[in-house]
């Protein structure tokens, strides 16, 4: 059974950094994609950035420029790095792995969440 943890949230100050990590057990992630989603409160959950199998990014238009999306397959381990937070970055971020098709992403395997508190 593949399980994700999130870690890295924390509360930070507006235009300060975060870099969230996730840490997949019971499969190898190496033939999915990776996604980060995020949910403030109140609103509906948004796909924030994606990862390829093969290292092809993409990005929500909200977060390009600011957000960096990796992974590292050898520690079987996502990161999304978040630079320049803002207010409305405030949200709980949920990793997850699944495949690609038609260039559309589709996550099987979600983490639990970690909050993303970004004070101004």
């Amino acid at each position: 059974q593949v399980q994700l943890v999130e870690s890295g949230g924390g509360l930070v100050l507006a235009g300060g950094s975060l870099r969230l990590s996730c840490a997949a057990s019971g499969s190898t992630i190496l033939f999915y994609a990776m996604g980060w989603y995020r949910q403030a409160p109140g609103k509906q959950r948004e796909l924030v950035a994606t990862i390829t199998s093969g290292g092809n990014t993409n990005y929500a238009d909200s977060v390009k420029g600011r957000f960096t999306i990796s992974r590292d397959n050898g520690k079987n381990t996502g990161y999304l790095q978040m630079n320049s937070l803002k207010a409305e970055d405030t949200a709980v971020y949920y990793c997850n792995i699944g495949g690609v098709q038609f260039s559309t992403y589709y996550p099987t395997y979600w983490g639990q969440g970690t909050s993303v508190t970004v004070s101004s």
